[in-house]
């Protein structure tokens, strides 16, 4: 379990009296009850963005890091089904991030994981959540095209999410050919996280298994490689 490193990283920033390394650590572990599926533990993860947002206060927080804990917030409330409440957080990221150039206090150095780039990724899924195939799309594509060649992971991410919105759009042809795409990226690099998101869109897709593009599919998916590796994982 995180949970004992999670304390440990606390504790640690606690005695560095680092108050926004605080903030991130609580804004991390708000991950973990978010992500469960159990919605009675909605309130442990909105207590520890409360913590976190206390912890951002006390500290020189830059609008970068407001726009990262928007963010978190946002994917949390996205996984307890509240798709409004998270846009409304997307959209003032976006204006802290207008912001991040004039504000005057410089983002921690190990803020690196964050960029505009991965907001679109955060507010494509929030939009795909949300049942707005079109705009998810759009805000994918624009991400993809932003994102550094050498960010495999997330390219196999978004190109996941990206099969998501062209199932929404009722685009299965189209759904399998950005599957296909994320697995060639994750033959690349491993990421158990995108997988099971291929996997997510995949049972998405069951009204169409008889196209020849789901059985090309699942030979990509279900092969040697894939499923030693998704088990393993």
């Amino acid at each position: 379990m995180a949970k004992p490193s999670f304390t440990l990283a606390l504790q640690a920033a606690g005695e560095a009296e680092d108050e926004l390394l605080g903030a991130a650590t609580l804004a991390h572990m708000a991950f973990a009850p978010a992500f469960s599926g159990d919605p009675e533990r909605a309130e442990d993860a909105r207590d520890k963005l409360h913590g976190a947002r206390a912890f951002a206060r006390r500290g020189s927080v830059s609008a970068e890091m407001l726009a990262w804990l928007d963010a978190v917030e946002a994917e949390v409330e996205t996984r307890f089904g509240n798709t409004c409440r998270a846009l409304e957080l997307i959209a003032h990221a976006e204006e802290m991030y207008e912001q991040h150039d004039a504000d005057g206090h410089p983002s921690p150095p190990w803020l690196d994981w964050f960029s505009p780039t991965r907001l679109a990724g955060f507010k494509g899924n929030t939009l795909l959540a949300a049942g707005k195939g079109a705009a998810a799309r759009e805000t994918l594509e624009r991400a993809l095209a932003e994102l550094p060649i050498e960010e495999i992971k997330q390219r196999a991410v978004y190109l996941a999410d990206l099969a998501s919105a062209a199932v929404l759009e009722r685009d299965p042809e189209q759904a399998c050919a950005y599957l296909e795409q994320a697995l060639g990226q994750l033959g690349e690099q491993w990421y158990a996280t995108a997988m099971d998101r291929v996997k997510d869109v995949r049972q998405t897709l069951r009204e169409w298994d008889s196209l020849p593009q789901m059985r090309a599919l699942d030979d990509h998916l279900y092969n040697w490689h894939t499923m030693i590796r998704s088990l393993s994982a």
